[in-house]
């Protein structure tokens, strides 16, 4: 839940983690890994990581941008967010297939369709 008011492109949250290798990101395989570019990995599943905790979504108002340097990936506002909302981002198409769409998409867009 966004704990104050965003404006459309501010950065909200930055997602961190510890800088792995592909490989290594490979063997870790877990839901948390944010790839940086084809070398290198975020693993943010560590609990400092509040990032990890903003929830996928069809329709989202957020989306991770990678910095100019492919160091950091941000997390900003694609519209203004107000304060209570939830906070969501497309996790893209790999984690999409992987992980969610096998047991059904449940943001609030998809959950919609189902009624």
């Amino acid at each position: 839940m966004a704990n104050r008011n965003f404006k459309k492109a501010e950065t909200v949250i930055e997602y961190t983690g510890e800088k792995i290798t592909d490989s290594e990101a490979d063997r870790r395989a877990n839901r948390y890994l944010f790839e940086l570019n084809d070398k290198w990995t975020i693993d943010g599943s560590g609990r400092k990581n509040t990032a990890r905790y903003i929830n996928h979504s069809c329709q989202p108002n957020c989306e991770a941008e990678l910095d100019e340097n492919e160091k950091h990936i941000y997390i900003k506002a694609k519209r203004a967010i107000n304060v209570g909302e939830e906070l969501t981002y497309h996790y893209g198409k790999t984690h999409f297939d992987e992980y969610i769409k096998p047991k059904g998409c449940r943001c609030n867009k998809c959950s919609a369709k189902k009624l």
